[in-house]
C-alpha cells in the first residue's frame, strides 16, 4: 500500500473532490484519480463512489485505519530526522490546556520556547511528528497510575504532577457545603462538557463505572481550550465540571468541593522521543518536573 496514493485517498475523501484535492496536495486531478485507480487496484475493492464522491463500505473502514498509519509513518519520519539534526535554537513545548497552571508558566525560560496550547489528544502526536520537541499532556488517573497514549510512536512518558480533584458549583448551589462530593452523588447533575477544556464527559461516566452513555447530562457545550471560560460558565450556574484544584480555587463566584469518591487525581506528564531529552530540551524538563511535582496528601 503506498503512503502517497493512501494520503491522497484520504484527502479526496475529506474534501468529497477530486478537483479540491488536486488544488490541496499540488497535483493534477488526472494524478490523483491514477492515485485513487492504483490505490483500489492494489487492494482489490472499490473505495470511492464518483458520483458523488463518498466512501464504500471498504473506503469507510479504511479510514479507519488511515489515520494512524500515516501518523505513525510520518513520526517515524521525523524520529529518523532527530539523528542527523542540530538541537534546534527554539523549543517547542505542546500542552494540553489543563497542563497550564502558573507552576507551568513559572518554569519557562525567559526566552527560546514556543508554547503551544492543543488539544488534549492532539500533543502525542504533535511529539511524535517532530511539532513538537517536548509535551505536556493532563488526564484523569488512579494515584499512581499512567496516562494512556495511543499507540502512534515510542514516547517516554514522565511524570511531573498529580494532585486532587474538584468539582466546581456556583455560591449557593445546595451541595456547595459539603467537606466533599462523590461522582455517584452527581450522575443526575447537569454538567458543562468542555472535552479540550476540561475532562470529556465520557471520561466522567467511565471512572464513575455506570451504564455507557448513562447520567451526566450536558447543560452547555464548550468548544474551546480556555479554562478559565470553564471555570466562569460553572460558577455562573451553566453546569458543574471537575477541575485540579489549583484551578478549581479562587473562581470567582463558585465554590470547589473535593472529590472524595472514585478515588482520582489529575495527573500531568512529560513526553518526549528517545530515553532521554538532550541539549536544551533536557534543560527544560528539567525545570518543568522541579516545578510540577506536587505532593498528594496522604
Amino acid at each position: 500500500m503506498d503512503p502517497h496514493h493512501l494520503r491522497t485517498f484520504v484527502t479526496v475523501a475529506r474534501l468529497t473532490s477530486f478537483s479540491e484535492a488536486a488544488r490541496e496536495l499540488g497535483y493534477t486531478q488526472s494524478a490523483v484519480s491514477q492515485h485513487i485507480a492504483a490505490l483500489e487496484s492494489d487492494l482489490g475493492q472499490s473505495l470511492l463512489g464518483r458520483r458523488p464522491v463518498v466512501p464504500t463500505p471498504a473506503g469507510e473502514r479504511l479510514l479507519e485505519h488511515a489515520g494512524s498509519l500515516l501518523l505513525r509513518l510520518d513520526a517515524a519520519r521525523a524520529d529518523l530526522a532527530r539523528f542527523a539534526a542540530a538541537p534546534p535554537e527554539r523549543l517547542t513545548l505542546a500542552a494540553s490546556p489543563l497542563a497550564l497552571h502558573p507552576r507551568t508558566l513559572a518554569a519557562l525560560p525567559a526566552v527560546g520556547v514556543t508554547l503551544r496550547t492543543l488539544p488534549r489528544d492532539d500533543v502525542p502526536a504533535a511529539v511524535a511528528t517532530g511539532a513538537a520537541d517536548l509535551g505536556l499532556i493532563d488526564g484523569l488517573a488512579a494515584p499512581s497510575d499512567p496516562l494512556p497514549l495511543p499507540d502512534i510512536a515510542p514516547l517516554t512518558a514522565v511524570r511531573v504532577a498529580e494532585e486532587p480533584l474538584a468539582v466546581v458549583l456556583p455560591d449557593g448551589h445546595p451541595l456547595a457545603g459539603r467537606p466533599g462530593l462523590r461522582l455517584a452523588d452527581l450522575v443526575d447533575a447537569r454538567w458543562l462538557d468542555a472535552p479540550d477544556a476540561g475532562f470529556p464527559l465520557d471520561r466522567l461516566r467511565a471512572a464513575h463505572g455506570g451504564p455507557t452513555g448513562h447520567g451526566f447530562r450536558t447543560a452547555l457545550r464548550h468548544e474551546g481550550t480556555d479554562t478559565r471560560i470553564v471555570g466562569a460558565l460553572a460558577a455562573a450556574g451553566h453546569g458543574l465540571t471537575l477541575l485540579p484544584v489549583s484551578l478549581a480555587a479562587g473562581i470567582a463566584g463558585a465554590v470547589a468541593v473535593p472529590l472524595s469518591a472514585p478515588r482520582l487525581v489529575h495527573r500531568v506528564e512529560l513526553l518526549h522521543t528517545g530515553t532521554e531529552p538532550g541539549g536544551p530540551a533536557a534543560e527544560l524538563a528539567r525545570r518543568l518536573r522541579l516545578r510540577l511535582r506536587l505532593r498528594l496528601p496522604a
